[in-house]
């Protein structure tokens, strides 16, 4: 039992049960393994000493700061230990008590010392008896937790020590036998003594190994119920699409489509012609040609009666789809309407409704929805995608086709989407050349600046992006660019041209007018945030500067620059960087030389992690305890097993219960 004060500080650790305690798994061990006698110590090399209390005192430093200073000793010496405010030990250390002393010794005064050692108590006498306690914080591997505030590693020590004494008494192993034994795995009772108070760094991995493994066969398992669920329980309307209308279609595009665009329309259009919904994300980068693909698909909804949603993320990006499909499939009759927060409720009959979260509210309604489009998925709350499903009111299900321009790395498209089809546009359409990239150290800004005049005297315009809207008072943030600030000093810079400002708390009407005239060639330079990260399409922008680069990830940083580059001139990012740390250094250097997505956003998942993946929480780091998304062969290893036990599940009552531990919220329809 703890009180309320730690029930709350073990929730910001996302600990609410005994079980999420037990599997609060250590990050790393403290060797303090090296058991030595006083006179053994030797400086700066980490050991272990047992010896008894002699003395322990509290002094007082000028600063009216307390030091507690003991004495201890054993068979071949004394040494002094040393800890600051923590005037409880007086009492907890009496002399005479007997304990073990974990660190490195330093010297000082020609003395060895013990400087804020970790301390525990061994044995205590009372009275004529003593009692002997087993060390956990000191003498041997000792497990360091992720903390917080107020709940420090000895805490979680001291609690977790115990339960695992009992606890292992009665849980009870879920795996099935024929798998541990196919894949050499240890026991969960072993297996959660040796990852939590180890008797080697042998044990540790043997330990890791089988957690690894469970949770990638959990999550497995989870996917392969929800893919048969989606399979078996829905039926969907038959959008089956002549091929001459198809060629009509390709026919009326002023470009050639990329054989990738061949290939992932023809797998849309195959999926859409079955019963069965499909279930598909289509991953191309920016500029891949993700809405022509989706025309299609809109084209075949549209020949079999059926209307058409697609919902983008902002306003911005949802008015540039609906003219984009308005001019692709008006001439073959499609009527297209626009749903925002600023526009009304559809009076009139349309084929096709593009919009905002809008379209999850009661003002869009439809009368025979059979296919949904979801652009930037990742951008949406899985309970928003499930009310957007939802609203289809017959028997039928719609088909859904998420899109992204987020490139996801292969290890977790094969976690994450493994009850998705998944098609990638990996090819960029012919002529475009690629975007040269460089890294601006501070002291070049001037340099930069006269290099951007230079080119817009050309005829280019520039985005200029700010990671703020307004200055920050926060003393972390104070040096970090803000668009409202950086507006006014570039117009002094540059003043022989015309500077414009968007930003996320402009109203959309006000977006919109400042987009047009960017578009129309009336602002050289736009100051903006990373609002402009998806759906501006200016096409005469040849250049982006990024403030404060190394504030961002790959991925955004890799979406912003698809800002540019979308002619047949060449284009430039420029990333300017503050002091940036050696891991953000990495980002942008590999920013400066791969250009595919799907590269940067592997280098992105070894140095940043991979968003969380499960549940309706979809930012930060993915909650796995122990497992990898590097290890791709043991992602193959337990989707194999998974399927295999998937079958025959109801012979496993255990492995049905843990599951339900693990189960996803069933929200339609990922």
């Amino acid at each position: 039992m703890v009180g309320p004060a730690y029930v709350q500080r073990l929730k910001k650790l996302e600990i609410k049960t005994v079980g999420d305690l037990l599997y609060h798994f250590p990050h790393r061990y403290e060797d303090f393994s090296n058991l030595v006698s006083i006179s053994d110590l030797k400086i700066g090399e980490k050991a272990t000493i047992t010896g008894e209390v002699v003395t322990i005192q509290n002094q007082f430093t000028r600063s009216s700061k307390k030091i507690q200073r003991a004495v201890i000793r054993d068979k071949t010496g004394i040494i002094e230990a040393t800890w600051f405010n923590q005037p409880f030990l007086i009492k907890t250390l009496r002399p005479g008590t007997k304990i073990n002393l974990s660190g490195q010794p330093t010297q000082f005064r020609g003395k060895k010392i013990f400087n804020s050692p970790e301390h525990e108590i061994v044995q205590r006498s009372t009275g004529s008896e003593a009692h002997r306690l087993k060390a956990i914080h000191t003498g041997r591997l000792v497990p360091v937790y992720p903390e917080t505030a107020g709940l420090s590693s000895k805490w979680l020590r001291s609690r977790i020590a115990p339960l695992i004494k009992k606890s292992t008494q009665e849980i009870e192993e879920f795996l099935p036998s024929s798998v541990m034994k196919r894949n050499d795995l240890i026991g969960i009772k072993e297996a959660l003594e040796q990852i939590h108070f180890p008797k080697s760094i042998k044990r540790v991995e043997t330990a890791r190994k089988r957690f690894a493994f469970e949770e990638f066969f959990l999550i497995q398992i989870n996917i392969q119920e929800r893919k048969t669920a989606w399979k078996k329980e829905k039926t969907a309307p038959n959008l089956s699409c002549p091929k001459e209308k198809i060629s009509q279609f390709k026919k009326s595009l002023p470009f050639k489509l990329t054989s990738a665009q061949e290939k992932v329309s023809r797998e849309i259009l195959i999926d859409i012609a079955k019963n069965k919904p499909m279930n598909r994300l289509l991953e191309g980068d920016v500029g891949s040609g993700k809405t022509v693909v989706a025309a299609m698909a809109i084209l075949a909804s549209f020949l079999n009666n059926s209307q058409s949603a697609l919902m983008a993320p902002t306003t911005i990006l949802a008015h540039q789809h609906f003219k984009t499909l308005d001019r692709l499939l008006g001439p073959f009759g499609v009527k297209t309407t626009l749903l925002t927060g600023a526009e009304k409720k559809p009076t009139e009959k349309f084929n096709l409704l593009v919009g905002t979260q809008a379209l999850i509210h009661k003002r869009a309604q439809f009368e025979n929805l059979g296919l949904i489009i979801i652009d930037e998925q990742h951008r949406f709350g899985v309970n928003q995608r499930g009310t957007l499903v939802k609203k289809q009111q017959s028997k039928n299900f719609p088909h859904l086709l998420t899109m992204t321009a987020t490139p996801i790395p292969r290890t977790i498209a094969l976690t994450l989407y493994g009850d998705l089809d998944l098609s990638i546009l990996d090819e960029l359409p012919p002529g475009r050349i690629k975007n040269k990239t460089w890294i601006i150290p501070n002291q070049k800004r001037t340099s930069a600046h006269q290099w951007i005049k230079e080119e817009i005297k050309k005829g280019s315009q520039a985005f200029i992006v700010c990671p703020l809207i307004e200055e920050s008072q926060s003393e972390t943030l104070s040096s970090v660019k803000a668009a409202k600030i950086e507006f006014q000093i570039l117009q002094k810079t540059f003043s022989k041209f015309n500077v414009g400002l968007l930003h996320g708390k402009m109203k959309p009407r006000e977006k919109e007018i400042v987009l047009t005239k960017f578009k129309g060639g009336d602002f050289s330079l736009l100051v903006t945030t990373p609002v402009v990260e998806v759906g501006i399409d200016i096409p005469n922008a040849t250049i982006i500067v990024i403030e404060g680069a190394e504030r961002f990830g790959l991925a955004q940083l890799h979406q912003l620059r698809g800002r540019v580059g979308r002619n047949k001139e060449q284009s430039y990012c420029l990333l300017f960087s503050n002091n940036p740390s050696q891991n953000s250094l990495k980002r942008l250097r590999a920013m400066e030389k791969n250009h595919q997505g799907i590269s940067l956003a592997e280098i992105d998942l070894k140095l940043r992690g991979p968003g969380e993946i499960y549940g309706r929480k979809q930012h930060g780091f993915l909650k796995l305890k122990a497992a990898s998304l590097d290890d791709l062969s043991l992602i193959r290893k337990t989707k194999q097993e998974a399927k295999r036990i998937f079958l025959k599940l109801n012979k496993y009552p255990l492995l049905k219960e843990e599951l339900k531990k693990y189960k996803i919220s069933h929200v339609e329809p990922n």
